[in-house]
């Protein structure tokens, strides 16, 4: 997701499964008219038939690695996120045999594209690209091996609900790459707040290019650094080195950053800006995918982490990826499988196998099936890898019971929707063609006209009930790339918050009670854009548990536990357990529990890579 995501920032060791190239011609509109009556009049629900088929027909339905599933290798990786071929080609480069083990049908973790209804191809999950370290582009050669962007420009459009304007259009606040263009659209609400944007901009970028350098290398590792050898304790020096870098790009300025990062985003926003649109526009990136309002202390570093990212060498920037984010998956995979890396589809990993000695000797999958190896790479939440397949006799009970306890609230729903043509907003109305125009490629944000209203869909979630008036995200990707769905129709995705987990009243996530929120987000929607619901052909609803049960997204979190900062850096997943190993020995972490954290990034994989690789010329 930009949640993004919301997804995860997936280890670079699990290979992503390229999806089946030259995709099935999609269906005229006739056909689906033809489908969604057959359904309508076979009595089924219309999300239950969404869902019907676990396998679209325009991708595989299982997916397998050249040669047969051997009994040993160096490596063995739990789970296939998108961002895991980069240690894995590294590895087998290295002569590392390494194999991954997925048990889904379809490798990518949460950036995938699924045909959830026929002819339009969602990325279900995760939905926007930016955070995907540069150097995993060039190291894998992903343009060479199909991947291809569409750049946002420009990339946020909130419009304004506003009553007693007569014939006149609604305002609306659209933000892009322009920074006059910027100035003029923040004009409309502030002349003062104009002149500030600049500055805060580059405020920003200074504090996203000092913390770029703590992405690509494991935290400081005190235990060595206090407790260690000589050797252990000289070896862990050069961990401080991107602390060092950090505080030299900042350098006098250090306190007001800190503040950035630890004080309610409220609070660093008011000392900038004066116009509520702007505030909150800005302040949605501060709270997506957590269960946090704009007045939480610390909600300035989700903000950083969501804008610390970039594409083509533009900092800050969001793409969606040509053919969906499995596409992204796809391109990884084949420049991984090229060296040989191994992928198996549909093997659940049972359980993590340990040695009478007290070490990792490989897994058991579901079937039965044990295949030994020298380590054990987890890219599962941290919970499912602790709590449910390392066996617990093999854990302090201590590390357990801190594992158990980690903040994994998600506020997320997403809602997957095809139209038959795009949104009409009153603030942006459409040409008489309905072509796209250029705020229809953007993160359309709605309900987000003050920071209040932000705040007041949080505290709803925290009396366990879906908000009276969510938080929207829309996101058209279709706008830019016409291969998604039939000609003149539209593939929308819709991340709402906040929705709680657990509902008050004794109410459980059923049919029922997903249909009525989405209706109440649907109606959200009709009133920006009026029309919007008489152009849905069809919808797929995922609330946090649909996300937990589908994607492995514990409490449906997508960053698999918060990003809080008391679980992030030295404490990610827990305090002497960020070096992406764990007290069992030869069993790693590198999903989005391990640092830096969420996000389609690969940072957390690679960085894993480079201590297994460390750790198995050790031994």
């Amino acid at each position: 997701m930009a949640a993004g995501g919301s997804s995860s920032s997936l280890p670079v060791f699990s290979l992503l499964l390229p999806l089946l190239e030259g995709t099935k011609k999609l269906i005229a509109s006739k056909f689906l008219a033809e489908y969604w009556a057959e359904m309508a009049a076979s009595g089924r629900g219309l999300r239950r038939a969404m869902c019907a088929s676990p396998c679209p027909a325009w991708r595989p339905a299982h997916w397998e690695a050249k040669g047969r599933l051997k009994p040993e290798y160096d490596a063995v990786v739990i789970g296939a996120g998108p961002c895991v071929p980069l240690q894995a080609a590294y590895l087998q480069k290295l002569g590392v045999n390494t194999a991954v083990f997925e048990r889904r049908h379809v490798i990518g973790g949460a950036a995938v594209t699924e045909e959830i209804i026929p002819g339009f191809k969602f990325s279900r999950a995760s939905y926007l690209l930016s955070l995907l370290r540069p150097q995993i582009y060039t190291e894998l050669e992903l343009k060479k091996h199909g991947l291809r962007l569409h750049l946002r420009n420009p990339y946020s459009f909130t419009p304004m609900l506003e009553e007693g304007t007569g014939s006149k259009v609604p305002r609306s606040l659209l933000l892009g790459t322009d920074m006059v263009e910027n100035q003029k659209q923040i004009a409309q609400f502030s002349r003062k707040d104009a002149q500030a944007f600049p500055k805060y901009e580059a405020f920003m970028n200074r504090l996203a290019l000092a913390v770029d350098p703590l992405l690509d290398a494991a935290p400081v590792d005190m235990e060595a650094f206090w407790r260690g050898s000589l050797l252990q304790r000289l070896k862990s020096l050069s961990t401080l080195t991107p602390l060092l870098q950090a505080g030299r790009i900042l350098g006098v300025q250090l306190p007001q950053y800190y503040q950035v990062l630890t004080a309610p985003i409220t609070k660093v926003l008011n000392q900038w800006f004066e116009s509520e649109p702007l505030k909150a526009t800005l302040a949605t990136d501060a709270v997506i995918g957590a269960m946090i309002s704009p007045h939480t202390p610390g909600s300035g570093y989700v903000l950083l982490h969501h804008v610390m990212g970039g594409l083509e060498g533009i900092q800050g920037a969001w793409g969606y990826v040509e053919g969906g984010m499995g596409a992204l998956s796809d391109a990884i995979a084949s420049s991984a499988t090229a060296h040989s890396a191994s992928i198996f589809t549909e093997k659940t990993v049972a359980k993590v196998q340990v040695s009478s000695g007290g070490r990792v000797q490989g897994v058991v999958l579901q079937d039965g099936s044990e295949v030994r190896s020298k380590v054990v790479l987890s890219n599962a939440s941290p919970q499912i890898t602790f709590l449910k397949l390392t066996p617990q006799e093999w854990l302090p009970e201590e590390f357990v019971e801190r594992i158990s306890q980690l903040d994994t609230q998600s506020p997320v729903t997403k809602i997957n929707v095809a139209v038959d043509r795009l949104p009409d907003f009153l603030a942006a109305p459409n040409t008489a063609r309905g072509q796209p125009l250029p705020h229809h490629q953007c993160s359309v944000h709605l309900n987000c006209e003050d920071i209040t209203l932000l705040h007041q869909a949080f505290e709803d979630a925290m009396d366990g009930w879906p908000s009276h008036r969510p938080m929207i995200e829309l996101c058209i990707p279709s706008s830019l790339d016409p291969t998604l769905a039939p000609p003149g129709c539209h593939v929308i995705s819709i991340f709402t918050q906040y929705t709680p987990y657990t509902l008050a009243g004794g109410k459980v996530w059923d049919e029922k009670e997903r249909n009525t929120y989405a209706d109440k987000v649907f109606e959200c929607i009709e009133a920006y854009a009026p029309g919007f619901k008489s152009s849905v052909l069809g919808r797929d609803i995922l609330v946090p548990p649909d996300l937990e049960r589908i994607f492995g997204l514990p409490g449906g979190n997508i960053f698999h536990c918060a990003m809080g900062l008391d679980q992030l850096y030295f404490s990610r997943p827990l305090p002497l357990h960020s070096s992406y190993r764990c007290p069992l020995r030869g069993l790693y972490l590198c999903g989005s529990g391990a640092h830096p954290g969420g996000g389609v990034m690969g940072a957390a994989g690679r960085n894993a890579a480079h201590v297994v690789f460390g750790d198995l010329k050790s031994m």
